[in-house]
């Protein structure tokens, strides 16, 4: 009994000796922020440019405007971006503009001339499978994570050599599904380069990430009799599935204790330089030419 006294008593003093503490941190200088994600369908595609901003600002990313934006080809090719309506955001139109995106295993250069500094990056467009179908199942339900209802899958099969990389996004009823927990990313066609599953279809894992989570990240909602599936596949290169890796690494954390053991937050590393190789002005994020494939679906009775 003594024993337990003595428990009880250290546990409430433990208790009583949580304090609040305020750490003070400095903010970092603001650096460029690039998000230059293109591809080769026929529509408008748009690079960003933003600030970085402290961790805990709660506003909006300041956009970056009055940039001078081109993308070259090794085809001979120069598209020029231009500011139009909302501030930070630069597009290239393929129809207006009558050409478009090359062909597969061209380069590209990412040129960026901003506030009296020169940024550039590199991207090639790679190969992309077709998509040969999309599935709805009724499942009975599994476990509380799995409802009864309709699952969505779609079928495509990696072409055969190893070092394939893909970008998969989903969208359900016309709505991308952009949060953290819904990026799915393959390596020919598994989750790493160290699986080593190539010219085969996707795995299953692959296929079922279409299925979105709820807004508690703790159950998967299935499809309704209306709804509406839509999957893309872009090609990526390597570099540019490492740095979606480390994204993952980033943005996936399910926070309060697990924090304890979670990597430290960083910025992801970038394909982004200043040809400038003195200045001290840098840029985060990444420059990205794919080739998409897509098929959509209803499910119907």
């Amino acid at each position: 009994m003594k024993k337990v006294f003595i428990l009880l008593v250290l546990v409430a003093g433990l208790w009583s000796c949580e304090d609040s503490v305020n750490i003070s941190l400095n903010d970092a200088p603001p650096v460029l922020v690039v998000d230059a994600w293109i591809n080769n369908k026929p529509e408008v595609q748009v690079i960003r440019l933003s600030q970085s901003q402290p961790f805990f600002e709660s506003e909006l990313p300041p956009p970056v405007s009055g940039a001078e934006i081109t993308v070259s080809s090794s085809e001979g090719n120069t598209f020029t971006f231009s500011e139009e309506g909302v501030p930070g955001e630069y597009r290239w139109n393929p129809i207006t503009n009558g050409n478009s995106i090359g062909a597969i295993g061209t380069t590209y250069q990412l040129s960026i001339r901003v506030d009296d500094e020169s940024y550039t990056a590199v991207s090639q467009i790679n190969r992309v499978p077709a998509i040969d179908s999309i599935t709805f199942t009724f499942e009975e339900e599994r476990n509380p994570f799995q409802p009864e209802g309709y699952y969505g899958e779609f079928v495509s099969t990696d072409p055969v050599g190893v070092g394939d990389t893909y970008w998969i996004r989903t969208f359900k009823n016309g709505i991308y599904q952009n949060r953290p927990f819904d990026l799915t990313i393959a390596f020919d066609a598994g989750f790493s380069q160290g699986g080593v599953i190539d010219g085969v279809v996707f795995i299953q894992p692959i296929q079922d990430a279409v299925n979105p989570l709820n807004e508690d990240l703790d159950e998967i909602v299935p499809y309704e009799i209306g709804d509406s599936l839509y999957v893309e596949i872009h090609s990526i290169t390597n570099e540019a599935f490492f740095f979606l890796q480390e994204v993952q690494i980033q943005t996936q954390r399910d926070g309060g204790f697990d924090e304890i053991f979670a990597e430290p937050l960083e910025n992801v590393p970038t394909n982004i330089i200043n040809v400038n190789e003195n200045s001290t002005r840098r840029a985060i994020g990444y420059f990205c030419v794919s080739a998409v494939e897509s098929r959509g679906r209803r499910l119907t009775e």
